[in-house]
């Protein structure tokens, strides 16, 4: 281990945060966590988690027995800080870099020469410079990269995350990392850090290329899976089988169709591609397209539960709409975990429930319903489905797919499980 990295702080605790800063302690670096969370720094400071993640629980209990990861809601002075918090977009699909700033602010005050930060949160081109700027302000008695180069008391980076959910502390260890400094020093500091666990190549380029190589990464899954999802809505059209086609034109040696769905969720694919747009609207025009083409699919799918719904109402006359039971199969963005963000199965159950209709949530994976959702949704064991009307297939959990409920009528398949 680098020597140079004793001590780290990492800022934002959540899908990416906890799982980097309990792998640094594993490998001997003491990490000090921040999050604004009360109930997430306790949690941790307990040796639990309060996220879903394979394996995370047993190692942040372990390292936190060790004392080399403690959790509190203020940073502290440290040799690195890596900050990991969310980057939204605004109503209008611009980046909202307010707990980036947020995050500058609070560390900059702990801030001494030689430190290096590094900015994990996938962002707009620009970021990394915009809140070097931040850190600069706050802390006119040092330097940064944008003043004095190379020379700078500060060495600051880019260093996207590129992992799985449900398989984050495998991928943090195997995958490549790029590592985008501002400077070349920036850099050379920022891969001696990470090297202290990345066993996949640490490769270096400058921030700004870092930023859009991660979002370029997210924008061409999106264009890919906007390309299946709207071949469903054209086999729909045509009375085709969307899933028999993809299998036969993927027998091609030269073509690989993703599988469609009900949209496109999570933190990445569903916001990244916009960063794009936001910075070169006129150039980023089939990044847009399908950006538009995803967002569009969970309405599609609410268009083809409401012909589901005229017609039970008229095969059952004595009932109204009020009467009819919609369940609703998964509220995760992807299959097999708990996280909701930016979920098209969320926003699809939630619009059905405004409707009026009795809903059912089967998630496997979480144990409440997000506040968001209207009273009339209950969230119910998987076993008591048989007593909906219609049955709206959403995530591809291993539940679902081990559990055959082809013998329910009024299915409705956007992930091509049962058909």
């Amino acid at each position: 281990m680098n020597s140079q990295f004793k001590h780290i702080c990492v800022i934002g605790l959540g899908y990416i945060g906890l799982p980097t800063a309990a792998t640094f302690a594993a490998h001997g670096v003491k990490v000090t966590g921040v999050d604004v969370n009360q109930h997430a720094v306790d949690m941790i400071n307990q040796g639990k988690v309060h996220i879903v993640e394979p394996d995370l629980d047993a190692l942040v209990k372990d390292v936190v027995e060790k004392g080399m990861l403690s959790a509190q809601t203020t940073p502290t002075e440290a040799d690195a800080y890596i900050v990991a918090v969310p980057t939204p977009f605004k109503d209008d699909h611009e980046p909202d870099l307010k707990y980036i700033e947020a995050a500058a602010k609070a560390l900059a005050p702990y801030l001494a020469k030689g430190n290096l930060v590094i900015l994990e949160s996938t962002s707009p081109v620009g970021a990394t410079e915009q809140m070097s700027a931040w850190l600069s302000e706050a802390r006119p008695d040092l330097t940064f990269p944008q003043q004095a180069g190379e020379n700078s008391d500060i060495r600051v980076a880019h260093c996207p995350e590129r992992v799985l959910p449900g398989k984050v502390l495998l991928e943090l260890i195997s995958n490549d990392r790029i590592i985008g400094g501002m400077t070349q020093p920036c850099s050379t500091a920022a891969s001696d850090l990470y090297k202290v666990f990345v066993q996949g190549g640490c490769i270096e380029t400058n921030a700004r290329t870092a930023e859009m190589c991660k979002l370029t990464e997210n924008s061409f899954r999106d264009v890919n899976i906007a390309f299946a999802n709207e071949l469903s809505v054209i086999c729909d059209k045509l009375d085709i089988n969307v899933w028999e086609l993809i299998a036969l034109a993927n027998r091609h040696p030269r073509v690989n169709i993703l599988q469609p769905g009900p949209g496109v969720g999570g933190h990445c694919i569903a916001v990244d591609p916009w960063f794009i747009v936001a910075k070169t609207p006129e150039q980023a025009r089939l990044i847009r397209t399908a950006r538009e083409v995803n967002d569009a699919k969970p309405e599609w799918v609410i268009d083809q539960v409401k012909i589901k719904i005229a017609e039970f109402l008229q095969a059952n006359p004595e009932k109204t709409i009020k009467d009819v039971t919609v369940a609703c199969y998964g509220l995760a963005f992807k299959p097999d975990i708990d996280d909701l963000r930016e979920s098209p199965a969320l926003e699809i159950t939630k619009k059905l429930a405004e409707q009026g209709l009795n809903i059912f949530a089967i998630e496997p994976n979480i144990h409440e319903l997000p506040a968001s959702l209207p009273s009339n949704v209950r969230l119910i064991d998987f076993n008591q489905r048989n007593d909906a009307d219609i049955h709206l297939i959403l995530v591809d959990h291993k539940e679902f797919k081990n559990s055959a409920i082809t013998d329910l009528k009024n299915i409705i398949d956007t992930k091509g499980i049962y058909i």
